[in-house]
């Protein structure tokens, strides 16, 4: 059963936006523990971990090296900076995204 993990905002949760961040934070860091995780997608403010300067960046990395596709919403990426911002994944459109929901036996909103 292969999973994917949806990120549609920049954090977890609501209310305290630094809370927010720390969660998530820890959340991807323990993805690894999701043993048939294969795709994590981005979008709206979600696209904004993968960017320059973000504190993600180190967890991403270990996750696009584990094997995970990260694929952030271009259009997403057009509304909030440079997609050369985006330093880890790829951009995709919303086809790429579909076909990741459409694939997964089970998906996982942040």
């Amino acid at each position: 059963m292969t999973t994917a993990i949806i990120v549609n905002r920049n954090g977890m949760g609501h209310g305290n936006d630094v809370l927010a961040l720390d969660i998530l934070n820890t959340l991807l860091s323990k993805a690894s523990a999701f043993r048939k995780l294969e795709a994590i997608v981005f979008y709206n403010s979600g696209v904004k971990v993968l960017f320059e300067g973000s504190d993600f960046l180190p967890v991403l990395a270990a996750l696009h090296d584990r094997g995970v596709d990260l694929i952030a919403c271009g259009t997403c990426v057009d509304r909030f900076a440079h997609p050369d911002k985006v330093k880890v994944g790829t951009i995709g459109s919303m086809d790429d995204i579909v076909a990741v929901l459409e694939k997964a036996d089970k998906v996982i909103t942040l």
